[in-house]
């Protein structure tokens, strides 16, 4: 049996290129039905917030490959409720993502055989 891997990503979808690496790599474990998942935690929760826009600040647009998520599989999207609330973003975040207590991260991060934060 595959291990399980728990993708961290942390930066804002603006700051550099561990935003998309991060989707790069869930995206691939989906398409070869790995046990993954995604919390984004710090900067990382702004990947979630609706009406980017990406171009202005000459950069690719994330949303498409978030919203391709479902499609390769990957149904454990998490996101950590306090630095969602301290960037401003509430409860605008993607649906399909489930806010997290910082404690409820610990118990999720126990969960997985393998950890990558970016």
């Amino acid at each position: 049996m595959a291990k399980s891997l728990l993708i961290i990503s942390r930066q804002s979808p603006w700051s550099g290129p561990g935003a998309r690496e991060a989707l790069d790599i869930v995206l691939a474990g989906g398409a070869f039905d790995l046990p993954i998942g995604l919390l984004f935690l710090d900067d990382g929760v702004l990947q979630l917030a609706a009406g980017q826009n990406a171009k202005a600040l000459q950069q690719k647009d994330l949303s498409a490959n978030l919203q391709a998520l479902p499609m390769f599989g990957v149904e454990e999207l998490f996101y950590c409720a306090d630095s969602a609330s301290v960037r401003g973003l509430g409860d605008r975040s993607l649906d399909e993502a489930q806010p997290l207590a910082a404690d409820e991260i610990t118990a999720l991060i126990d969960r997985y055989d393998q950890v990558i934060t970016l």
